[in-house]
């Protein structure tokens, strides 16, 4: 039996509405990675020595940074070669010997991922371009330590240098890069310094990326003219954030808004939206639809979810914008992505279904496209229910986007396809209550939560989520410090995202009789 301790989402909610005005950039964690770029390319930065503090304390016990299966390659990479390079500075004062003997084991860990990289390695942006470039940054330090004790660092298979020494030289040429690529700019190098090919936005970004900043800014000192000023304020603004240690990308404007606004609508919670957040919203999608934030390209996820987001709140915009993401078979994140997305498919079947159903007279022009994205997740399911991803390391994430979008839009095709699921979510429900990859989570039991009570039915789905909520109420901590599962360059938590999907699975719960039945006062 379970206690009901009922939360107030809408005032919830009402305080996450405020949270977003009031940091219109977004509330994202910290990254190893990121954070280790700026050691490396920014030591004169305001915050300096609060991040080489940052890194010698989340290093794990095994000297590596980062969570399993893989995710520990492209933080300890970064963090490795920050403190190298700290410790070639003379510690920056920081103390020598414990930055040499956090760089060793970081080194000594390295070994053993690349090694595992060749085997297993998971789907994060330009992770085939960032682990060369440190690599043979840590390689040259190393060489510089004759007595570290340490063998040079080995590339795992079917990764090279050539692809960054092309970047390179078309940094140098002044040649334009493909927009995404900005993203990561730091790893052009040298040539990434006042590169007039990657000006900073308005507010002072390159990409989106304090490491795309820092990389483009060079020494700080030289790029004194034009928009330089600017992209120092950048950075100086994203250093105070955290006191020190930087996010993986900053703003995140749009992607908050639409996930947050999303979450909240679709569980019915009432609550109050600014007026001016939704005009906002609007305003943001363009012909070539909308990025996550300033700096970055147009994607269909982020475009998708702000036009769902849109219908959802009343204001339904015709969703012209997808049509250029569209390929013979799926919807691509952008034009030249490698491989595809379900979850992005999913919220493009979101914003089509939700368009659809509002403009009922443009449901004939986008009935076609309903069906065959529904067709295209339903074939794209695990042989256990679930789905996955490569933009989120759980596959909760995954399922709950690809589940809800057949339920509500799939008609009777798909009913067999969002049965699987909810008897996935059923059979992988932790003793505790919880659902989640590694250990149970606020946010992966929300998204289960979501899938049992948008798309399933009958006692065992309402045993499982009484449960699930009972896990909730006593883990609220974790909508702030739960582990980050999104996938960037480095895993991180988009913070008012996640406590959007908890309320709403909360919400959920306390509104659903058979659900409260369960749960004694």
């Amino acid at each position: 039996m379970i206690s009901s301790a009922a939360v107030d989402v809408t005032a919830g909610a009402d305080e996450l509405m405020r949270d977003l005005m009031a940091r219109p950039w977004g509330q994202v964690s910290p990254s190893v990675y990121e954070t280790g770029r700026l050691v490396s390319l920014a030591p004169w930065l305001i915050g300096h020595q609060a991040r080489v503090a940052y890194l010698l304390a989340t290093q794990r016990p095994d000297g590596s940074w980062g969570a399993p299966d893989g995710y520990a390659l492209v933080p300890t990479v970064s963090a490795t070669e920050a403190i190298l390079s700290a410790c070639a500075r003379g510690g920056n004062g920081a103390d020598p010997a414990a930055l040499r003997h956090s760089a060793l084991r970081g080194v000594r860990a390295l070994a053993g991922l690349l090694l595992e990289a060749a085997v297993r390695l998971p789907d994060m942006p330009a992770i085939e371009l960032i682990v060369p470039d440190l690599v043979v940054r840590i390689n040259a330090h190393l060489a510089a330590m004759p007595d570290s004790g340490v063998e040079p660092l080995r590339l795992p298979k079917g990764m090279s240098e050539t692809p960054i020494t092309l970047i390179r030289r078309r940094v140098e040429s002044g040649s334009a890069l493909p927009e995404k690529l900005l993203h990561a700019f730091e790893i052009a190098g040298d040539s990434a310094a006042g590169a007039r090919m990657a000006s900073p936005t308005p507010i002072g970004t390159v990409g989106a990326s304090p490491a795309a900043t820092a990389a483009w800014l060079g020494d700080g000192v030289t790029a004194d003219a034009g928009a330089g000023p600017a992209a120092r304020r950048y950075l100086e603004a994203v250093a105070l954030r955290h006191g020190g240690p930087v996010p993986v990308g900053l703003p995140i404007t749009v992607f908050e808004r639409g996930w947050v606004l999303s979450w909240l609508a679709r569980a019915r919670i009432p609550f109050d939206v600014p007026p001016e957040m939704l005009a906002d919203l609007r305003a943001a999608i363009g012909p070539a639809g909308t990025p996550a934030g300033s700096g970055l390209p147009a994607d269909a996820d982020t475009t998708s979810v702000a036009l769902y987001a849109l219908a959802l709140h009343g204001m339904p915009y015709e969703p012209e914008s997808l049509w250029a993401f569209e390929t013979p078979t799926h919807f691509c994140t952008w034009q030249g992505e490698d491989g595809s997305s379900v979850s992005v498919n999913a919220h493009v079947l979101d914003a089509f279904g939700q368009y659809a159903t509002v403009r009922p007279n443009a449901g004939a022009r986008y009935a076609p496209v309903i069906g065959r994205l529904s067709a295209w997740l339903a074939g794209r399911q695990r042989a256990d229910g679930s789905w996955d991803d490569r933009w989120h390391a759980s596959p909760y994430y995954a399922t709950v986007s690809c589940a809800l979008a057949l339920a509500e839009f799939g008609g009777t095709a798909a009913e067999p396809a969002v049965r699987k699921a909810v008897r996935w979510v059923l059979e992988t429900q932790r003793d505790d209550g919880s659902w989640g990859r590694w250990a149970g989570t606020a946010e992966e039991t929300a998204y289960a939560m979501q899938v049992l009570l948008l798309a399933g039915t009958g006692e065992r789905v309402e045993e499982a989520a009484a449960r699930g909520y009972g896990y909730l109420l006593s883990a609220a901590a974790d909508t702030v410090d739960g582990p980050p599962l999104w996938h960037d360059k480095d895993l991180y938590l988009p913070v008012a995202v996640v406590r959007a999907a908890v309320l709403a699975a909360l919400h959920l719960a306390q509104s659903d009789p058979l659900v409260v039945r369960r749960l004694v006062k």
